[in-house]
């Protein structure tokens, strides 16, 4: 089953088509990367995967569902209740400890608090970072504020995780690191991951690697 499905989408800026005809589909237990350089649109695209912007022309399948004249309102709750969103700058509260940021979406979910607290010391422990749980953001490494936002984005159990340059503000080490948590939690889990990134050289391991050039996406050298 196809948990995302884009066809001939299109998006202009101003007078400039960020994204040209793009398909794309992505089926659970997949984890696809998508390369380009700054500027080229794949925050743009990421943000229509993520139900966060609307598409100009093109529809958009979730869940073998047509959702591409739904209301915002709708929109919000399958973004809540489904997808897991990763930022790149990782918009972690600093005022709050991790355990309270990762605590978040699940709060929103009306989820009961021993419920929640077990969900966060679980995916904490899963990635490795249950003694940072009462550290606060600005305590932590980058590779370690990056983990929390990665923290956040499952603790929910989404069936569709993506995530905006994750791996950007990384070194090439912790940045391996990072997708192989990515490559293991879709091969444990069945969630479709889709990840964006600037690095056009490195292969990490995925079932689609996709290239952004000029609007259009392309298979890349790694398939």
């Amino acid at each position: 089953m196809y948990i995302i499905r884009l066809l001939s989408i299109v998006k202009w800026m101003g007078r400039e088509k960020i994204l040209d005809n793009v398909d794309l589909a992505v089926e659970a237990g997949e984890l696809v990367v998508v390369r380009g350089r700054s500027g080229v649109g794949k925050t743009t695209l990421a943000k229509i995967i993520s139900l966060l912007i609307k598409p100009d022309e093109g529809s958009l399948e979730f869940m073998n569902r047509d959702i591409t004249d739904i209301n915002e309102s709708e929109r919000a709750f399958l973004r809540l209740k489904y997808i897991g969103y990763i930022d790149q700058m990782f918009k972690l509260i600093p005022s709050i400890s991790v355990a309270d940021n990762v605590e978040l979406p699940l709060k929103l979910l009306g989820i009961p608090r021993n419920e929640r607290r077990k969900k966060v010391s679980d995916i904490l422990a899963y990635l490795g970072l249950e003694d940072k749980m009462y550290r606060y953001p600005d305590e932590l490494s980058g590779g370690e504020k990056q983990r929390i936002a990665i923290a956040r984005a499952l603790v929910k159990d989404p069936i569709l995780v993506v995530g905006d340059e994750p791996i950007s503000n990384l070194d090439d080490n912790t940045a391996h690191k990072v997708m192989e948590i990515f490559r293991k939690y879709v091969d444990e889990k069945g969630t479709a991951i889709i990840i964006t990134t600037t690095d056009l050289y490195q292969n990490y391991n995925s079932d689609k690697d996709l290239l952004l050039v000029n609007g259009k996406l392309y298979t890349s050298h790694y398939l």
